[in-house]
């Protein structure tokens, strides 16, 4: 097996931290920005979302995007021969 680079990854930990000091749930904030439930488990799961989404979290939250999310590089993985 050989290794190939993956890029970046995304995190968004700190969305949870801003909602957690907001006191709340994930379930509330996707209703109140209209995100659909599979969208709100893409976050969850630290999957890449639209640049829409992000723009009305952050509107939302009167934010920037680096505040709701980190990119880092990404680990290498082995992809099959």
């Amino acid at each position: 097996m050989s290794r190939k680079p993956l890029g970046m990854t995304v995190c968004y930990n700190k969305l949870w931290k801003r909602l957690i000091d907001l006191k709340m749930s994930p379930s509330t904030f996707r209703k109140k920005i209209g995100i659909a439930a599979s969208t709100l488990t893409q976050l969850r799961n630290d999957k890449v979302v639209s640049m829409v989404v992000l723009m009305k979290i952050c509107a939302y939250l009167d934010c920037g995007v680096d505040d709701i999310l980190d990119f880092y590089q990404s680990q290498t993985e082995e992809a099959e021969e």
